[in-house]
């Protein structure tokens, strides 16, 4: 195989701010590419300040070993993730871009969408939400009624979340899901969930911090509404932690290292009965590509990364109203359009 690289640095539409007043005004990635004859599959990984891990890192652990790469015999994906898996033991999100990159380039070679080869078919796909980061009233607001939508994932984590949501439902009467990565107290979580299920909150994810085991117990018994673990299921061995703790998970393809181990982690959480969502960290086409091709085994997405960005670098994926559209027929769906 043969490998090539670049960075990019992509604008989002309006800054984007989470719980503990992190804002974003650019989202920088990796994309990555293995080709084999005249077939090219893509990868992408955003860098994540919160994971300590920047394009600059996964830049240098590729270029140390990028011969180690190219040089594996590409038979079957699992084999290779987990290759790169010893190969890039500390930087999953490095071996995530190139998993992603290697199910790209096995289908393409197979001639076949990316979800037939895991056996699904097109059927029973969730819309996907449309995210409204924290910012004033007036301003959340505004994006609500610019950009309407069939379903909503508001970040919270203020000391206004409830004025918040009572405004945005005069804007909306369609279904909120809340974000709150781990902005929660138990108090504040016991106190404003059952107001938040009045004013038609669907789900919670990640109320309290990722490591508040003893929290999430208490509240997975008393709240009134699905919880779920974002922060606190990075990896295939947080699957089981979360069973009496959390509702359902939100699968990361970036943190957990990949398709493949997000096959696995469906897999997982189905044998506990747990829910499934999958998530995206504000990935261009090429990234959001590879969480659409999961659709067909997920409860819940959220995949508007594409729409956050002010700009693309490929073709072929749609999200009309939360509906989801692939229009390539092989691969990841989508076709890249940019190459530096």
């Amino acid at each position: 195989m043969k490998l090539h690289y670049y960075t990019i640095n992509t604008e989002f539409k309006y800054p984007f701010t989470i719980s503990n007043g992190r804002t974003k005004t650019h989202q920088p990635a990796l994309i990555v590419s293995l080709s084999l004859g005249n077939f090219t599959g893509w990868g992408e990984a955003p860098a994540i300040t919160y994971y300590d891990i920047t394009v600059e890192k996964m830049v240098e652990d590729l270029t140390a070993k990028k011969l180690f790469v190219e040089k594996f015999a590409l038979t079957e994906p699992e084999r290779y993730w987990h290759y790169l898996h010893h190969l890039f033991p500390k930087n999953p999100f490095l071996v995530c871009a190139l998993d992603m990159a290697c199910w790209d380039l096995f289908s393409k070679l197979q001639g076949k969408p990316l979800y037939k080869i895991w056996q699904s078919e097109w059927q029973n796909i969730p819309l996907t939400d449309y995210t409204i980061g924290i910012d004033s009233i007036e301003k959340m607001r505004e994006k609500v009624k610019e950009n309407p939508w069939p379903v909503y994932k508001i970040k919270l984590g203020t000391e206004k979340d409830i004025e918040i949501i009572e405004s945005l439902r005069s804007c909306t009467d369609k279904p909120f899901r809340i974000d709150v990565n781990g902005g929660w107290s138990l108090e504040e979580a016991l106190e404003k969930i059952p107001q938040l299920k009045k004013l038609g909150v669907e789900l919670i994810e990640q109320p309290l911090a990722k490591d508040d085991w003893g929290g999430m117990k208490t509240l997975f018994e008393k709240s009134s509404l699905p919880l779920f673990a974002d922060e606190s299921c990075v990896f295939e061995n947080d699957v089981e932690k979360c069973v009496d703790h959390f509702h359902g998970i939100n699968i990361k393809l970036t943190k957990c290292s990949g398709p493949t181990p997000a096959i696995r982690m469906i897999k997982m959480a189905r044998t506990f009965n747990l829910k499934v969502m999958m998530g995206s960290m504000n990935e261009t086409s090429v990234g959001s590509a590879a969480i659409a091709n999961f659709l067909p085994q997920l409860d819940f997405v959220d995949m508007d990364g594409k729409l956050l960005l002010k700009t693309d670098i490929a073709d072929g994926l749609e999200i009309e109203s939360g509906l989801v559209k692939l229009h390539y027929h092989s691969g990841l769906g989508v076709a890249v359009n940019t190459f530096h």
